[in-house]
């Protein structure tokens, strides 16, 4: 399985590849690649991010 990027700004065009491409929500995403949601959404509301359920996306 790949390891998810360490840096938060790799990390979001990463996760936003990965959720429009592949996963319906980020619960899924999370799943696959054995993350906490919380880990996720915290690194990236770092850099201003927050996760849009309606898109899919962190905006």
């Amino acid at each position: 399985m790949p390891q998810l990027p360490k840096d938060p700004v790799m990390l979001l065009s990463f996760t936003n590849m990965q959720l429009r491409d592949h996963y319906p929500n980020l619960t899924e995403f999370c799943k696959a690649f054995i993350v906490e949601e919380s880990e996720i959404i915290n690194t990236l509301k770092k850099i201003d991010y927050e996760y849009d359920c309606s898109s899919n996306q962190f905006i």
